[in-house]
């Protein structure tokens, strides 16, 4: 395989995949409703129009694809929960009928493989501990419900010549490149500066250990991936743990928050995908992507 469109290619999540794939071998073309800015790469890509329009035919738009990882997702700007603003009908609409629609053209076109990025969100706020691929969701969110519904749909489309799987993110971290803010450039001034800063617990992975995830996927042997889903994350972690290497880089006098009970959270399991050869980066990588960033160098 090695012609690979990937919706939302130009996003926060989908730049990473893209990067990493490009870095593997892969020859990416982006699809989206507008060709990436300038500088979004570093290189010019292969642009096609590809929307979240459950009416539009996009058949075309998958001619000489291999595989396709659909990362894009319609929602007001800044929010995933809660992104449907106050237009749940359409928000639903774009997301679970566009998506299919996408998954059911790029099927006909002859796309081999079709990779899929979901969320946790489809376990919903149930009780702190582990969840594993094997627990039924219970999402309690409309994100939440509509990334199981586009996951169930995706499964049933898999045949022998048209590979699935889902992919299960929680919260990522990483350089968001083209001079962007990083997701923690709020949390890193407030504590320099000496605001009060508020205990928050949180799972995260970086955006390359997902686009290492997704190659995992093109590449795993049929059988051993499709009509599967897998949960993607690697460290959990809580503000005083980030602000504590802040600290340690700058030296800053300023007390760190309150630390947040691990066991108040909920935990997705990666065995299944660590089985499969997948290994995230850890403390180390989130040590050196801090550093960057409070550097102002850049990481994968």
């Amino acid at each position: 395989m090695t012609r690979v469109l990937v919706s939302g290619g130009s996003g926060f999540v989908g730049r990473f995949i893209v990067a990493h794939l490009r870095r593997h071998g892969y020859d990416v073309v982006i699809g989206g409703r507008r060709p990436p800015d300038p500088g979004c790469f570093s290189t010019g890509l292969p642009f096609v129009p590809l929307f979240l329009e459950p009416d539009r035919d996009q058949t075309a738009a998958f001619e000489g694809i291999d595989g396709f990882v659909h990362a894009a997702f319609e929602h007001v700007e800044g929010k995933y929960r809660g992104g449907e603003g106050d237009d749940p009908q359409g928000f639903c609409r774009a997301n679970v009928d566009g998506s299919i629609r996408l998954f059911e053209a790029a099927r006909a076109a002859g796309v081999k493989r079709c990779v899929f990025l979901s969320s946790r969100a489809v376990y919903g706020s149930r009780l702190a501990g582990a969840v594993d691929e094997v627990s039924p969701p219970e999402p309690d969110t409309l994100y939440g419900e509509i990334k199981v519904a586009a996951e169930e749909r995706l499964g049933a489309l898999a045949r022998i010549d048209f590979v699935t799987a889902s992919l299960r993110v929680t919260g990522v971290y990483g350089d968001p490149g083209s001079g962007r803010p990083h997701k923690w450039t709020a949390l890193f001034s407030d504590y320099l500066d000496g605001r009060p800063i508020a205990p928050r617990l949180g799972t995260e992975v970086h955006g390359d250990d997902v686009g290492a995830a997704v190659r995992l996927m093109l590449e795993a042997d049929a059988t051993d991936v499709s009509g599967t889903a897998f949960n993607v994350s690697d460290l959990l972690l809580d503000n005083r743990q980030i602000l504590s290497v802040v600290q340690e880089l700058t030296g800053c006098p300023h007390p760190l928050p309150e630390a947040s009970p691990a066991a108040d959270y909920l935990v997705m399991t990666t065995d299944r995908l660590r089985a499969r050869g997948w290994q995230p980066g850890g403390l180390a990588r989130l040590v050196e992507t801090i550093s960057a960033m409070m550097s102002g160098g850049k990481t994968a």
